[in-house]
């Protein structure tokens, strides 16, 4: 399992991508995932939903231990990111399903990347 450490995120890789289709700021991706509190309590997931999510990546459009640990991720990896209270949803937390203060487990796939400045 290939790990890499950024302040606040952690990137555990648990099936290797491409290693060289990397996303970029302003990209459109199409990922799964299982989001997960650190009792291992399911939050959301876009593999119950049955659809896969899809951001920009780099604009703010999602937590910023998405944003950061993502964009170390190549096309058709699977990692779990390991997000801190601080990079996640911080001290007002999420509405009654995430707590404040809560450090945050995502299992995500990264599945497709679209270039939007084309």
């Amino acid at each position: 399992m290939l790990l890499l450490r950024e302040m606040g995120v952690e990137v555990k890789t648990i099936k290797a991508g491409d290693g060289k289709t990397f996303p970029k700021q302003g990209d459109l991706l199409t990922m799964h995932y299982v989001g997960t509190l650190k009792d291992g309590t399911k939050f959301d997931s876009s593999r119950d939903r049955g659809k896969p999510f899809q951001f920009t990546i780099g604009v703010g459009q999602v937590i910023r231990g998405w944003d950061e640990g993502v964009m170390k991720m190549s096309l058709g990896e699977k990692a779990k990111l390991e997000i801190t209270s601080d990079y996640g949803y911080g001290s007002s937390g999420a509405g009654d399903v995430i707590p404040p203060n809560a450090d945050l487990d995502f299992e995500v796939c990264f599945r497709l990347k679209s270039s939007m400045f084309v």
